[in-house]
Parts: C-alpha cells; sequence; structure tokens
C-alpha cells in the first residue's frame, strides 16, 4: 500500500549550507511520526518543504500519489490538504479567536459562515477553549493561543497535520495542556508528523521516531528502538543530552 506522504530525496540549501541533505521518508495514513534531534537538523525546513512554505532543491514529495513539489501544483490545494502549526502561534491579532478558526474554511473551502462557525465552536469546546471565541489572542495565555492554532488547524480537516515545535514557546506549566490537543488528535486517527525536543511524549505518542542528524536520517524505527536502544553514536548522544 502506498504511503499517504512520500519525501524521496529531498535536499535544500540557504546559500551555502545544505540544511536537508537527501532526505527519504514515508509516513503512511492515521500515522504519527515524530521528528527528533538537534538544532539545525533539519527538522523545521522539512516540514516547511512538506507544506511548500519552502521549495526544494532536488527531490520529490508525493501526498496520496500526487507529486506535490511539481511546479504545476495548486499550492493553495496543497496547504488546504495539509495543515501546520508553528512554534509561534501566528494568529491574527486583530481578529476574534472565532474568526481565526473560520477564515480559512470559508475562503479556502468555501464553508458557509454558519456551519463554519458551528464546527469551530465545537472544536473550541472540545478543546478547552469553550467561552474564548469572541476574545482576541491578547487576551489569551500563551497555551490558550497555542490551542487555538491547533484548532484552526484542525478546522480545515486536512489530510496531514505537521506540528513544529509547538510546545516550545511555552512555559513549562502550560506544555502540558497543548500536549493534552496532540494526544487527543493522536487519539482521534489523524496523520501527524511532529518536531520536538519533548522525548517523553515522543515516546508515548510516537507509531515511528525519526532521528535527523545534520541534514539525514540518522536513524528511525518505533519509539522504543530509537528512543531506548538507539543504535548511532550521534543519537545516543542527542539523547543523553536531553534526557539527563
Amino acid at each position: 500500500m502506498t504511503a499517504l506522504l512520500q519525501v524521496s530525496g529531498v535536499r535544500k540549501h540557504f546559500g551555502d549550507d545544505a540544511v536537508l541533505r537527501g532526505i527519504d521518508l514515508e509516513v503512511d495514513a492515521h500515522e504519527v511520526v515524530v521528528l527528533i534531534g538537534a538544532s539545525g537538523s533539519g527538522k523545521s525546513t522539512l516540514l516547511r518543504c512538506i507544506d511548500l512554505l519552502e521549495t526544494v532543491d532536488d527531490g520529490t514529495i508525493h501526498l496520496d500519489g500526487t507529486e506535490i513539489t511539481d511546479p504545476t501544483a495548486d499550492v493553495d490545494a496543497v496547504r488546504a490538504d495539509i495543515g501546520m502549526v508553528f512554534q509561534a502561534y501566528n494568529l491574527f491579532p486583530h481578529l476574534t479567536v472565532l474568526d481565526n478558526v473560520t477564515l480559512a474554511p470559508r475562503r479556502v473551502r468555501g464553508t458557509a459562515r454558519r456551519e463554519a462557525e458551528d464546527d469551530a465552536r465545537a472544536l473550541l469546546a472540545r478543546f478547552g477553549l469553550e467561552g474564548k471565541a469572541a476574545a482576541h489572542p491578547d487576551a489569551l495565555s500563551g497555551g490558550q493561543q497555542q490551542r487555538v492554532a491547533l484548532v484552526r488547524a484542525v478546522a480545515m480537516r486536512p489530510r496531514v497535520l505537521l506540528l513544529d515545535e509547538v510546545t516550545s514557546a511555552l512555559d513549562p506549566m502550560l506544555v502540558g495542556e497543548v500536549l493534552d490537543v496532540v494526544r487527543g488528535l493522536r487519539d482521534e486517527g489523524w496523520t501527524i508528523v511532529m518536531a520536538t525536543h519533548e522525548i517523553p511524549f515522543a515516546r508515548e505518542i510516537a507509531d515511528r521516531v525519526v532521528f535527523l542528524d545534520a541534514g539525514v536520517v540518522g536513524e528511525q524505527g518505533t519509539a522504543e528502538e530509537v528512543l531506548g536502544s538507539p543504535r548511532t553514536d550521534a543519537c545516543r548522544t542527542f539523547l543523553q543530552r536531553y534526557l539527563g
């Protein structure tokens, strides 16, 4: 069976800096793949390439058998099927929470306002944000803003959800509430590719862990294999640093 997401030989340079040096990765439908690795290993760049926020220099990316890196691909249509949540919340500060969540479904999917708002309110309630629909982002805590960003991505019903260090900008006291949302999405069967330094959470949630090392896949396997018995010195050194 063909993987839902296929990354083949992807390379990306920024000037003379080779950030991705031939990445091969497959993600099956309903699979949770967690990317780990030191800062600068290529995790965020890989996610940005998958979401077409960066143009690959070489290689291809396919979504459900269709090459999305083809220059003729409809970028807006691709991004409607691939949701991304960033380290920073990237909410529109002048819009209410409800408008932040419903903007893309209405403008991209063509969903009627009433339907989009009903769906948004249900999602907000499910993720512990009931009563926040009329608030503006600056009235929310960091954890609440990040949960709104997750709701905004989920409201588009994408085929794949990309999460780029979604807890890295949060106070440690707020990390748990965001991870609870991700845990719920996993339990609902979402296809997720997540970059994180939250190693204990990766061990809990991942169907597969991929260790990136200087722009290549250093090793991959189940959480038990990669996090419990890493095969490479680079992965062992990384885990020792983050696990103390």
